[in-house]
């Protein structure tokens, strides 16, 4: 069952702006057009919620939405995307930064990554540092329609073995096909009585 009540509630440029912490809160990390707005309108069941872009660097603040009045879904800047000015990128790096360790609210971070290629760089940097900094959080393989299953489960193991971690650790999405979406909703349940 999709979520019955989601509105877009800020988008925020500074702490300051930040809603009140009043809601568990999950936020989505990635690099840049790995498919986070799609995934997150997936498991909303929500056409164009939020938005998605053929344009890295679209999203650039943390956007706020807000769940069945229960749960708040933050989507962070896209990582990795060079055409970004280095001043503007150092500003959502802070921003995010201080997010992350500063939200007392912050339950999990789902960590997307593209199924198809190794473990990226920035990706390892970003799962080394939010364990290091002792914040919980999931990686998500997505863009799994654009592979076979005996692809999948391929390409997932060695991501698996590059982040140290199990299968039951991570989950497999496809917000095409709607794939992994349903046990997705049902590890980001925090406080949200239906979806």
């Amino acid at each position: 069952m999709h979520s019955t009540k989601t509105r877009f509630l800020i988008s925020v440029h500074s702490l300051k702006q930040l809603p009140p912490p009043d809601f568990p809160e999950v936020a989505f990390a990635g690099r840049s057009n790995v498919g986070k707005s799609s995934l997150m309108n997936a498991l909303l069941g929500r056409r164009n919620l939020v938005k998605t872009s053929a344009r890295p660097g679209k999203t650039q603040g943390l956007n706020y939405f807000l769940i069945n009045e229960a749960l708040y879904f933050v989507d962070l800047p896209g990582y990795g995307f060079a055409r970004v000015a280095k001043k503007v990128q150092a500003g959502w790096q802070q921003l995010i930064t201080e997010y992350l360790l500063q939200r007392r609210t912050l339950q999990l971070v789902v960590v997307i990554l593209d199924l198809r290629h190794p473990l990226k760089k920035m990706d390892r940097e970003l799962i080394d540092w939010l364990g290091y900094q002792g914040l919980s959080f999931l990686p998500v393989y997505t863009k799994a329609d654009k592979l076979s299953k005996n692809k999948q489960m391929k390409h997932a193991a060695a991501l698996d073995a590059a982040l140290g971690i199990s299968k039951d650790d991570r989950l497999i999405c496809s917000s095409k096909t709607g794939q992994g979406c349903e046990d997705l909703r049902r590890r980001l349940a925090f406080g949200v009585d239906s979806w």
